[in-house]
């Protein structure tokens, strides 16, 4: 094989119609400077502080030591499915039937089973730029095309129904929302919602933020259409990233396609990490209000912090644990400002360009880590910044 334009010719085009996830290789090359001895501030990676909960690391103890450690149904088992249904019910007043949720190994798996069910090479799915960056890379991976939307900073980066509304056409197989929104933060209101569901193709929700929005209650797309798939997991919520959990909820024509792809690429999500999940939808609602209670202070810290530097966006976030840091006067090329960046003060953050052309010329810095280490990595940027 050769090299050609950066790419190996040779391989399969859906190998190489998908580009590197920046935030990992921004961390990754963070974790080589660590082993080298130096002292670094992660700032690029949705990693919420703290510890997996006692009780849902009991949980999956006593499933080991259970030896429940085989296969379960390729859909997941069905306790944990029943405690999906039941948790969307009770928070969200929708009717989910346990037979519409498939159990994943995290939420990617459910996002590339519900693309693959949805969409055939060359179908669109709208979504907005900026992106969490694996939508397009798994709509691409597949044969269909990323139809983007732009979403402006003076508009709080929200994707609008009626913008969308004008690129639909036959090739547009479904829309895809993300809400609270990574990298933005961007909190779409149930007016919104209920606006993106009367467009019409099938909406796909990742709700994997749901519990971070500190503008009011969060809204399921499902409160607004059964025309919808939704993404969920465990990692933000439980403090469950590498336990690699997640699900889906689909209507009940797609979940059979769904099943067949989940046997053949997955087989199951883990045996005994799904007990796990079924402890941490047992978590009771006050837990989860005072997980999530030092986010909002260390949001409006970081703002303040990023107004004084110059580099605040236009509006601050809602939702979620990320915040645009706009830098177009310093660069245009938000990679390489990481890469100095990380060099020169040992701050790791995540290039704009991750997220799209839209997001190019920010950089997306996560406050989901402890409040000391924000205060530390903001130390060190003003002092970057001061000297440019």
């Amino acid at each position: 094989m050769k090299h050609e334009n950066g790419q190996l010719s040779g391989l399969p085009s859906r190998v190489n119609r998908v580009k590197p996830f920046l935030a990992m290789e921004i961390l990754e090359k963070a974790q080589q400077l660590e082993a080298a001895g130096r002292d670094i501030v992660h700032m690029e990676v949705g990693e919420p502080g703290g510890d997996t909960p006692a009780a849902i690391k009991e949980a999956v103890i006593e499933a080991i030591n259970d030896n429940d450690t085989a296969y379960t149904p390729s859909l997941g088992k069905q306790e944990l499915r029943e405690e999906v249904a039941a948790y969307y019910r009770r928070t969200y007043n929708v009717k989910v039937e346990p037979e519409q949720v498939i159990i994943t190994s995290g939420s990617s798996p459910a996002m590339l089973l519900a693309f693959s069910a949805l969409l055939d090479c060359d179908d669109q799915i709208v979504m907005s730029d900026p992106y969490y960056a694996c939508y397009p890379n798994f709509a691409c991976y597949i044969g269909a095309r990323p139809l983007l939307v732009p979403a402006r900073e003076e508009d709080g980066f929200k994707l609008r129904a009626a913008e969308v509304k004008k690129q639909l056409g036959p090739g547009v197989k479904g829309i895809m929302l993300n809400s609270p929104a990574n990298p933005t933060g961007a909190v779409l209101e149930a007016e919104e919602l209920q606006a993106f569901a009367d467009l019409g193709p099938y909406i796909v929700a990742d709700e994997i933020y749901h519990g971070l929005n500190y503008s009011g209650k969060d809204h399921s797309i499902l409160e607004f259409t059964d025309q919808a798939i939704v993404i969920n997991g465990f990692s933000k919520r439980n403090i469950m990233t590498g336990w690699r959990l997640g699900y889906l909820i689909a209507p009940p024509g797609l979940v059979r396609h769904m099943q067949k792809l989940q046997q053949n690429l997955f087989i199951c999500a883990c045996s005994f990490v799904q007990a796990a999940g079924i402890a941490a939808l047992r978590e009771a609602p006050e837990v989860l209000a005072n997980r999530f209670s030092g986010y909002n202070e260390r949001r409006l810290y970081l703002y303040q912090a990023l107004e004084r530097i110059g580099i605040a966006p236009a509006k601050i976030p809602a939702g979620a644990f990320y915040m645009l840091a706009n830098v177009r006067k310093y660069t245009a090329d938000s990679y390489a400002f990481a890469l100095k960046i990380l060099d020169e003060t040992g701050v790791a953050l995540t290039p704009g360009i991750d997220f799209g052309r839209e997001a190019e010329g920010y950089l997306r810095i996560s406050y989901a880590c402890s409040t000391d280490t924000l205060k530390e990595g903001l130390r060190r940027l003003e002092r970057f910044f001061a000297a440019l």
